[in-house]
């Protein structure tokens, strides 16, 4: 692979999405989920009825504490500003963040609701929605656009993985090419688009995971976001790693730093990267590999691993 220049002009060894939050707004953006009671076409029997194997919502939404979605959007957003006001001291922009399950899976009239009361708040200055790649169209990134004009508006498709034999094993329900469409169009409008990736997904190698920060970073993404594979409780997964333990391979924590920051190395140093690493509330993991290792810890163990390896983002980026 052909080396690119080295880009430390932020503090970190990578393009930190955070660092980008603090340059283009003057302060960080925090996120206040909401849960606007939406659906899942993987879920609703549309496409599945079942689910991806790994998907517990309530362990990937901790904040369903203080947001429900029986309760206007507006509220929601009391609760949560006040549960993060007290947690966080730093000044930040608020942002909606529409989390739970898959956010444009609706009619555009309801959206528009949806959104439309979480931007009425006085402390939101912008949306973050998250969703699938098969749960978009012309019409509603054309909408999504003109929000853009006046607030701050990204979406976040969950991705998972670029094989299609892997979105098969999970029941994600669509192929990549699907996720490389929606990426492409809402670029094409100007929307700020993100990537979730899950490392370590059954039957993945260490190779076929690295490639796929090849084939992430030829796609006009601004951001993306990773996380390694957890078993939660209340999974398909879960049933399966019970029964079938010898079918997984769970990266030990040094393990997934070297991982994650080869990963690194291999991706366009222009994407910003929005999240290296995945927290489930302890009393839903099946499997507890790294003991009390919080996000910010695995954070400055790929900086140490990066600088002792004399590497940054886009090191070996395939131009």
């Amino acid at each position: 692979m052909k080396k690119v220049q080295k880009n430390l002009k932020y503090k970190r060894r990578y393009n930190s999405y955070t660092n980008w939050c603090k340059k283009e707004f003057g302060s960080r953006l925090q996120k206040v989920s909401v849960n606007a009671g939406f659906t899942c076409p993987n879920r609703d029997g549309t496409i599945s009825e079942g689910g991806c194997i790994f998907c517990n919502n309530e362990a990937f939404s901790p904040v369903l504490g203080y947001s429900a979605p029986e309760e206007p959007i507006s509220l929601q957003i009391d609760k949560g500003l006040k549960f993060i006001k007290k947690r966080y001291r730093k000044p930040a922009r608020y942002v909606a963040y529409f989390q739970s399950y898959s956010n444009t899976y609706a009619d555009l009239s309801m959206l528009k609701k949806k959104y439309e009361e979480a931007l009425k708040h006085p402390e939101i200055t912008g949306i973050v929605i998250g969703t699938r790649p098969d749960c978009i169209d012309k019409d509603k990134l054309l909408y999504l656009k003109n929000l853009s004009d006046k607030y701050f508006v990204q979406l976040e498709f969950g991705v998972e993985s670029c094989f299609d034999q892997t979105l098969k094993t999970i029941n994600r329900g669509h192929d990549f090419e699907c996720s490389r469409k929606a990426i492409e169009l809402s670029a094409d409008v100007g929307i700020y688009t993100c990537a979730h990736l899950i490392l370590g997904l059954p039957g993945e190698s260490k190779e076929q995971i690295l490639s796929q920060a090849d084939i992430i970073s030829e796609l006009p993404l601004h951001s993306i976001k990773l996380r390694q594979l957890q078993i939660v409780k209340n999974t398909n997964l879960a049933e399966d790693y019970i029964k079938n333990p010898q079918k997984f391979r769970l990266f030990e924590l040094s393990e997934y730093i070297e991982l994650v920051s080869r990963f690194i190395e291999r991706t366009h140093p222009d994407i910003y990267i929005e999240r290296i690493s995945g927290e489930v509330p302890p009393k839903y993991n099946v499997v507890k590999s790294w003991g009390e290792v919080r996000s910010d810890t695995v954070i400055e163990l790929v900086d140490k691993k990066l600088a002792e390896l004399d590497s940054w983002q886009g090191k070996f980026y395939n131009t």
